[in-house]
């Protein structure tokens, strides 16, 4: 049975960057950052007095009903969510992003539930039907690539834009962006939400130090200026390979045609 969970353990780690020159400095010497250089703009994002970094559980999911859950089965029966996603604003209003790897092996069976928590569907149960990948991420996995598409197919003549919104695609964003990252843990029955500013991993990735994101969390959405996608959990390790410290692929020109390759077969 195909069962993902966030492979920031386990995974490859080992696939080829577009990129091949990272830099040293900031891999071994990175500093989690700990505090946001403009009081407005982190509580601008920030919803509760929850420290910077530190993640909470969101049970009244209504805010924040754009994100939700991947699920394997459907989520009435013994479905299991193994992976996160988001609403990205489409022409078509059916397009969701998250993480390549997330949706590797196809969408049979596979169910995007957004506003989950605690047992509970508010705004439906949505098929997901076609998954668009680069090439570079088929064929050798690619961690800059490590982004996906994924049309749903509408539900009960709606579309799920109109019904929960949508986020717009952030492309070429400032690298050390303060961002709301959301996201759905395997092991539980609701999401979690944080804020922090991102870092550059890379030329190519960004990182982000927000705790506990395990397993399930992969493509969870990370937000800036209260509207706008700029990256999702994946990328270098698949996310990373520690609870406390993210990974995304920078969403740069190859994202946006990616984005417009999916968008114009919903049309």
């Amino acid at each position: 049975m195909f069962r993902q969970q966030r492979f920031r353990r386990g995974g490859s780690g080992r696939a080829l960057s577009r990129r091949v020159c990272r830099d040293v400095a900031l891999v071994l010497g990175w500093l989690v950052v700990v505090s946001i250089g403009s009081t407005a703009s982190a509580a601008a994002l920030s919803a509760s007095a929850t420290a910077l970094g530190t993640s909470h559980s969101v049970h009244d999911t209504k805010a924040i009903a754009t994100v939700g859950a991947i699920f394997h089965g459907n989520v009435s029966s013994d479905g299991d969510h193994f992976c996160s996603a988001s609403v990205v604003r489409s022409a078509g209003k059916d397009l969701i992003v998250t993480a390549a790897h997330c949706v590797s092996n196809g969408t049979d069976d596979l169910y995007f539930v957004p506003g989950y928590h605690d047992g509970r569907a508010p705004y439906g149960v949505w098929k997901l039907d076609k998954a668009t990948l680069d090439p570079r991420w088929t064929d050798s996995q690619d961690e800059d690539l490590d982004v996906a598409f994924v049309s749903v197919q509408p539900l009960g003549g709606r579309h799920v834009q109109d019904v929960v919104g949508s986020y717009t695609l952030g492309v070429n964003k400032n690298q050390t962006s303060t961002v709301r990252l959301t996201g759905y843990p395997s092991d539980e029955d609701a999401p979690i939400t944080c804020v922090n500013r991102v870092s550059a991993y890379s030329a190519t990735q960004l990182r982000i130090a927000c705790t506990a994101y395990s397993g399930g969390t992969s493509g969870s959405p990370w937000i800036t200026e209260g509207h706008t996608v700029m990256g999702v959990i994946g990328g270098f390790q698949q996310g990373g390979n520690t609870d406390d410290v993210s990974y995304s692929a920078y969403f740069d020109n190859d994202i946006a045609a990616l984005y417009q390759q999916a968008a114009a077969t919903q049309v």
